[in-house]
């Protein structure tokens, strides 16, 4: 399988429940800010909510940055807003939730379960330019923690801003980067 690592997210358009109604989302939505795609696998279930949850305890930071938020599972708007009306936890959230019934966004992403019809937990960070810089994908039963997407988001973020330096593991906003050059060979 080919790394989605640096490629412009495909084609798409979709509808998601957002501040109260139904919106049109696409990949041109992505352009011009970063953007952070969370796909789940269904709408009323266990891990889900939690996640989601965290997400949404979590929003306004990912908005100082000027992160958006998009999560997608393969159910419709409809069942995000009947979900959001009648959960607590759901009902916090401010970011969009985008449906997916036909799945084009879950395989787009190639997190697509075809025999169950569900997205498997991934998590894509994807620049202004529409290009993905961050994958990952847990297993159904592993949640995600939004604390460290905003770690990863910042360095993506200083990456992009400052070229020629790294951020290295445990990185967090103010700790040194490294300048990869030949005297690092073999001293780290």
């Amino acid at each position: 399988m080919k790394s989605l690592i640096n490629t412009e997210v495909l084609p798409f358009n979709a509808t998601a429940f957002h501040d109260g109604k139904f919106i049109p989302v696409s990949d041109a939505s992505l352009k011009g800010k970063w953007s952070v795609v969370f796909f789940y696998p269904a709408d009323f279930t266990f891990v889900c909510p939690t996640e989601l949850g965290d997400l949404a305890d979590n929003y306004a930071e990912f908005k100082k940055m000027g992160v958006e938020i998009y999560s997608v599972s393969t159910d419709t708007h409809f069942t995000h807003k009947a979900w959001h009306d009648s959960s607590d936890t759901i009902r916090k959230i401010q970011y969009p939730m985008i449906g997916d019934p036909t799945g084009t966004l879950s395989r787009n992403f190639g997190v697509m379960i075809e025999e169950a019809g569900l997205a498997e937990r991934g998590t894509f960070v994807i620049d202004p330019q529409g290009r993905i810089q961050i994958i990952e994908v847990n297993a159904g039963g592993i949640g995600r923690d939004a604390s460290e997407l905003l770690r990863k988001v910042k360095a993506a973020q200083y990456v992009a801003t400052h070229p020629g330096e790294v951020c290295p593991a445990k990185w967090h906003e103010g700790d040194a980067t490294l300048t990869p050059s030949l005297d690092l060979v073999g001293k780290i």
